[in-house]
């Protein structure tokens, strides 16, 4: 989601944003074919994603044809470490390689190194990349994970002066076990200029490389939105400490995007199909993320993964099945109107159905009850799922089919995650003050941006009963206020591996915590509920 017409407006004032000499000098040399001059780089360090069960997937990336070979240990010292088999980078893949590291054991720390060897040379090894992560438990123990949304957006790119995507670091120290990414994991169609000075007259510089100067439409300009965000020092330190599940938004693609959209007369761009920006979109996001792919649906996103026996986390995904973004909310689900798509419906609801785990985490790349237009400018259209108030309609159809299933079979402590509004908030959603009341209790909240302009507060629908706990956003209609302004938000999950209560923490680019709910597990409350006791704190924790 992005106001654009507004948000375009302070960069407009920044000039051109052509390249100046030594903007980004170059860290390699690579010919066509290929062939990189000295040993292999591996400039973007590695990640790790999708962990579940004894297995997780790793990711790097080199500058030429290559294989990649890994080694770990739960020794930090790498003793008797396992070797891989290895995998290739190669050109097609814009060198990156990705590989499912299995067998490991539980609740440990695994300690991994992994070199590329040139395809051309096999002397030749690049310098080893380390990394490490935190395997999921086998029994009860105390777990932590953060999640937020939104990185390099609205022009706000890497500001060496600022320290960089410096969220990540603050994110980092907080020692915890993975980290949920719910969107907007790049920004394709927002281009950075070097500087932008701001109305108060601070400067905010942008590191630039060419692929960030216009917005992306090549496969390789949609790949070169991920190198660009891997080139910030804080995100690669991150990377190499916190595991990540991945989710893509609209951004990776194009503002409010759906298949049916056309970019005709936008001219910015030159391929009016968004169609097939999409789908060079996804390549590069399959390329370019720690995500596994499905046997019989390799570009399928959504999935579930348990981590231990109190918590199991549900990634959905919001873009790829949606009909087109519509001002219409009829009153009979028909396929046009539905966003998570009948085969993810059914897979959601049988895999909540069937998950052992005390909380069930719904990641979602956008929320349920705040309203997002699809055409701010004239207040129409619904770019999420909310619109109007009123009974169930359009969009919400689905949602309400949802929320009913899980009362209806008793799957009890669901609470969502998202983010895409650029502010934090807490939502509850009661039944007794909806307009439909055919669900049990539950708890959404919404963090972001990690790196990006903040906009907000938006309306909330009444159809499910929202209602407003906490939301820190913009002033007096600010938007598009830059990471200077502090007003970078993330949050953060506890389980508490004794009591099996969750604490989310909503806290800023600073860590300071600025609300705080602690949930009690609905085996310890009444019958039917959610999950949630209604104990809040604001303020620092």
């Amino acid at each position: 989601m992005d106001r654009q017409g507004i948000s375009r407006r302070r960069l407009l004032k920044a000039g051109t944003g052509a390249l100046a000499a030594g903007s980004l000098a170059p860290a390699f040399v690579r010919s066509a074919s290929g062939r990189g001059t000295g040993r292999p780089a591996t400039l973007s360090g590695s990640q790790v994603g999708d962990v579940r069960g004894d297995s997780a997937v790793l990711w790097s990336r080199t500058d030429r044809d290559a294989r990649m070979q890994v080694r770990w240990s739960t020794d930090p010292g790498m003793t008797n470490p396992t070797t891989t088999p290895w995998v290739h980078a190669l050109k097609d893949s814009d060198y990156t390689a990705k590989l499912l590291l299995d067998g490991l054991p539980a609740n440990v720390r695994i300690y991994y190194d992994l070199s590329f060897t040139d395809l051309a040379d096999l002397r030749t090894q690049s310098e080893p990349v380390t990394g490490s992560f935190i395997t999921p438990p086998d029994g009860n123990r105390d777990v932590r994970f953060v999640w937020s949304g939104d990185t390099a957006g609205q022009g706000w790119g890497i500001n060496p002066d600022f320290g960089g995507m410096r969220i990540y670091d603050t994110m980092r120290k907080l020692q915890p076990d993975f980290f949920i990414h719910c969107g907007d994991t790049v920004y394709s169609d927002n281009p950075v200029v070097e500087s932008v000075t701001l109305d108060d007259g601070r400067v905010w510089r942008n590191r630039v490389t060419p692929e960030k100067t216009k917005v992306a439409e090549t496969l390789n300009e949609f790949r070169g939105q991920f190198r660009y965000n891997l080139l910030d020092e804080p995100l690669r330190r991150f990377n190499a400490d916190v595991p990540m599940y991945a989710q893509w938004d609209d951004h990776e693609v194009t503002n409010n995007w759906f298949w049916e959209m056309r970019r005709d007369n936008d001219k910015r761009y030159r391929e009016g199909s968004v169609a097939r920006l999409a789908a060079r979109a996804m390549r590069a996001f399959q390329e370019y993320m720690p995500v596994r792919q499905h046997p019989l649906s390799p570009e399928r996103i959504y999935d579930n993964f348990s981590y231990g026996p109190l918590l199991e986390v549900f990634r959905v995904d919001l873009r790829s099945y949606r009909g087109p973004n519509s001002d219409e909310q009829p009153l009979e689900l028909t396929p046009e109107f539905r966003i998570l798509g009948e085969a993810q419906l059914t897979w959601l609801q049988q895999a909540l159905r069937q998950s052992t785990a005390t909380w069930k985490i719904i990641a979602s790349d956008m929320p349920l009850g705040l309203v997002i237009y699809d055409d701010w400018a004239n207040s129409r259209g619904t770019e999420a799922i909310a619109l109007r108030d009123g009974v169930p309609a359009g969009r919400e159809l689905e949602i309400a089919k949802l929320l009913t299933f899980i009362r209806d079979q008793e799957i009890g402590n669901v609470v969502w995650l998202t983010a895409d509004v650029h502010y934090t908030a807490a939502h509850y959603y009661d039944p007794a003050k909806a307009l439909y009341p055919h669900f049990a209790p539950f708890w959404e909240f919404v963090s972001g941006p990690l790196n990006a302009g903040n906009y907000g507060p938006n309306r909330l629908d009444n159809s499910f009963g929202p209602q407003l706990v906490y939301q820190r956003a913009p002033e007096d209609g600010q938007v598009n206020l830059s990471p200077l302004d502090g007003m970078q938000f993330f949050g953060q999950v506890d389980i508490d591996g004794e009591s099996g209560d969750l604490t989310v923490t909503l806290r800023d680019i600073d860590g300071s915590a600025l609300f705080s709910q602690r949930l009690e597990p609905a085996s310890a409350l009444s019958a039917g509920t959610a999950g949630g006791s209604r104990t809040a704190r604001a303020g620092r924790a």
